[in-house]
């Protein structure tokens, strides 16, 4: 363009020109010819015109850019390109390094590009704004420059595909947004793996098509972590584990769940969208979550975490009975607040508190620690001893057995061998008051049986028993039971008892 119209001067009759105007007016056309072309105007900054610049902030908004203006001064610290119509953000937009510059607004144009040495000369970029444009994938390392990076803002647009490496080597990064895209999977390696980003405060993936959340990871994230975590909006599928999850949430007052609580939803098979914090109800029946105390065993290594909402506070725990840490020798505070006692002792069973304070913000936690009186393997030893002892109980019920029924059989079991003549009777009970050594007469008088004799059947005088009545069912004596048809011995009256008496009689 710049040759033809040189051309189109050359041919024009230098004489006409010398008569009407001077030297001077052809060189000023000429130059209003070049600034009227439509790159030139839209590629060199003009703070008059262009844009509005206020020290060493520059205001290009609203002035329907399709390209970055070129010429920005070095000690820019703030660009401001929003509301315009650039398409592509390519590596030269800027030629040389801008150092000073901190914060770049690219919202609402027409962006659906990003060139993967797009910020290699804004190095010191702390936020970007990429809010409401057309991005639809973020390729590898595509801000791998940005190493000071903090707030980045990538919400509104039709991001579908996020490389794993794509924020990588943003080890500054504390607030990422990428609500209302058409993400499908929930970025994990942000937050756990060798991707993690460290000093990550704030992840709002909320408004997209995510289906899944990894609950048992999000279960292992700091509280701080938690607090500015947003998934609400999402077609997420009801589970127990979601409700119990959200449900610690709200009990430990994280903003991410209660400032969006009624935007927690579930989708169950041929249901409308559910609340998640009322799946304890018709929906799922899930049980009412509890907070679990802590448990722990004698001789074991604890540590009580103070788990914060907020990172970096400054952190006192009072111990059961109002002590503090120094007053118990196996109580230590670590360097990040955290509490260790070593070895536990049944005593340290109680409340600890932990009392965090900031500049701007104060909380208080509480945890209750159950000691179990054994050590962490005393469990399997009782299990041991119990079984030891079934054991033994079952081994002597073998040999109470074995004794009873196996053991060779007695005389008085045998058929043909009755018991000697003399001998006391299997059913009854032989009544010795002197030693049974001495004289035989005397003996022989002292071997009386003792009988029980039933009233009902014998009739007497005075209340005294009949002595002749006649007993069929009576015990017979060794004698009796040996000549089977014998009669037996009338008793004198005298050594006949009284039926009230408790003596037993003897006969």
């Amino acid at each position: 363009m710049l040759q033809s119209s040189s051309r189109i001067v050359e041919t024009l009759p230098l004489c006409k020109f010398e008569d009407k105007l001077p030297r001077w007016g052809l060189f000023l056309a000429l130059c209003s010819a070049l600034l009227w072309l439509p790159e030139a105007a839209e590629s060199t900054l003009n703070c008059h015109t262009t844009c509005i610049c206020a020290s060493n902030i520059v205001s290009c908004s609203k002035k329907n850019l399709s390209t970055v203006p070129t010429a920005l001064p070095l000690y820019i610290a703030v660009l401001d390109l929003s509301y315009n119509e650039i398409n592509v953000l390519k590596a030269g937009w800027t030629p040389v390094k801008l150092p000073n510059l901190h914060n770049l607004l690219l919202s609402h144009n027409n962006l659906y590009s990003l060139s993967t040495e797009a910020f290699t000369n804004v190095k010191q970029l702390r936020y970007l704004d990429l809010s409401s444009n057309k991005l639809s994938q973020l390729d590898e390392f595509v801000f791998e420059p940005l190493v000071n990076l903090e707030v980045l803002l990538l919400y509104n647009n039709r991001i579908s595909q996020i490389d794993k490496t794509a924020f990588a080597t943003m080890a500054n990064l504390q607030k990422l947004y990428l609500s209302q895209n058409n993400i499908s999977r929930f970025p994990g390696e942000l937050i756990k793996d060798r991707y993690r980003l460290e000093k990550l405060s704030l992840l709002d993936v909320s408004s997209n098509i995510i289906k899944n959340v990894p609950i048992d990871d999000l279960n292992t994230l700091p509280a701080w972590i938690r607090n500015g975590l947003y998934f609400h909006n999402n077609p997420l599928q009801c589970s127990c584990n979601l409700y119990t999850l959200l449900t610690h949430w709200v009990i430990r007052k994280m903003n991410s769940a209660v400032d969006f609580r009624d935007e927690y939803t579930c989708e169950l098979p041929n249901l409308p969208k559910t609340q998640i914090l009322d799946l304890s109800g018709a929906s799922m029946n899930c049980s009412t979550f509890k907070e679990a105390d802590e448990e722990a065993f004698l001789e074991q290594t604890l540590v009580l975490r103070c788990d914060t909402k907020h990172r970096d506070m400054a952190k006192t725990w009072t111990l059961p009975g109002n002590m503090t840490s120094g007053d118990n020798q196996t109580v230590k505070v670590l360097s990040n607040g955290d509490l260790q006692i070593s070895p536990v002792r049944y005593e340290d069973s109680g409340t600890y508190t932990c009392f965090a304070a900031s500049e701007r913000f104060n909380e208080t936690i509480y945890i209750v620690l159950k000691v179990h009186n054994f050590t962490m393997h005393g469990a399997g030893e009782t299990m041991n001893t119990a079984y030891t002892t079934l054991v033994g109980c079952l081994a002597s019920v073998v040999l109470v057995l074995m004794y009873l029924y196996l053991t060779p059989c007695r005389c008085f079991c045998c058929p043909n061998k009755g018991k000697t003549r003399g001998e006391d009777s299997i059913h009854s009970s032989m009544l010795s008051v002197t030693p049974t050594h001495g004289d035989p007469a005397m003996k022989a008088e002292l071997n009386r049986h003792v009988a029980f004799i039933d009233s009902k059947d014998l009739q007497g005088q005075n209340g005294k028993v009949n002595p002749n009545g006649d007993e069929d069912n009576d015990d017979l004596d060794g004698e009796a039971g040996s000549l089977m048809k014998g009669k037996r011995k009338k008793s004198v009256a005298e050594s006949i008892s009284s039926v009230f008496s408790d003596t037993p009689m003897v006969v």
